[in-house]
């Protein structure tokens, strides 16, 4: 992207993971206020166990992820089978209802900067050029599905979705508490994965300025996020991820166009 706008966009993933990570702590305060915990209780309680993972560093972060994230994938997607099953299993993928294809650009472009983030810091540990694909592709196909099926889901219960802060719940309001429950602490698990990747960008980079563990940079930076959390999840969410969604669009033409560019490079100069 070049040297000036570089500087640009590493500025703006640390405001990117800085406001993301605020909104992932104002998530699990009201995902865990579907379990009558209350508000500040569960804020307090994602921010202390965020502090407690980074005791480990970068290993307790990569360890915790390989653990998790398989267990909620497959929870995630039984349950939306489930839902399904239950309530007709239609996919509606006619292209006169994609009128709004074009938000796919914004989002993908808007998760860019948190992989961008994750990459940089553990990005040494990657060995081999094999492990980039099976990473990129399994990845690809496997949050591609389940978004499809995710949104498909919340397609049948559209008119609910707007009553809730956290639009899971929607689904989920006709299952037993017990469903409710381990969903509820599931969904509550993966944001607070997505927090422990903001906060492992952030120091990774605020550690080059300031010598701190990494445990005591994440307790200070959440000292400034808390006060934040006070506007809303929902409310974060709605204004802000458009906004960064728009504002990567340039970086997400860059990475596409790279590959193309530096091969008609190489071949100019042959």
């Amino acid at each position: 992207m070049g040297p000036r706008l570089t500087k640009l966009y590493d500025g703006m993933i640390i405001l990117y993971l800085f406001t993301i990570t605020t909104i992932m702590i104002a998530g699990g305060g009201a995902t865990l206020e579907a379990i009558h915990i209350p508000y500040w209780y569960g804020v307090v309680i994602i921010c202390s166990l965020l502090v407690l993972l980074f005791i480990w560093g970068i290993n307790g972060m990569t360890t915790m992820n390989a653990m998790i994230i398989p267990i909620l994938i497959v929870f995630l997607v039984g349950t939306l089978f489930v839902f399904q099953w239950t309530s007709g299993f239609t996919l509606e993928l006619s292209m006169n209802m994609q009128h709004n294809w074009p938000s796919a650009f914004t989002f993908t472009a808007l998760n860019i900067l948190p992989i961008v983030a994750v990459i940089s810091a553990i990005g040494s540990k990657v060995n081999h050029k094999g492990e980039m694909l099976i990473a990129s592709l399994g990845s690809a196909t496997v949050l591609g599905a389940i978004s499809l099926l995710y949104n498909e889901s919340l397609l049948k219960v559209a008119n609910e979705v707007m009553l809730y802060e956290i639009p899971l719940f929607a689904i989920l309001k006709n299952y037993p508490y017990f469903m409710v429950l381990v969903m509820s602490i599931l969904l509550w698990v993966a944001i607070y994965t997505t927090a422990a990747s903001g906060i492992l960008g952030l120091c990774t980079r605020l550690y080059e300025y300031v010598k701190m563990p990494f445990w005591l940079l994440a307790m200070c930076l959440m000292v400034f996020m808390i006060p934040l959390t006070t506007i809303g999840f929902a409310k974060l969410v709605h204004i802000l991820y458009p906004l960064y969604g728009v504002l990567n669009l340039y970086l997400l033409a860059s990475i596409l166009l790279y590959p193309i560019v530096h091969r008609f490079d190489g071949e100019s100069a042959t």
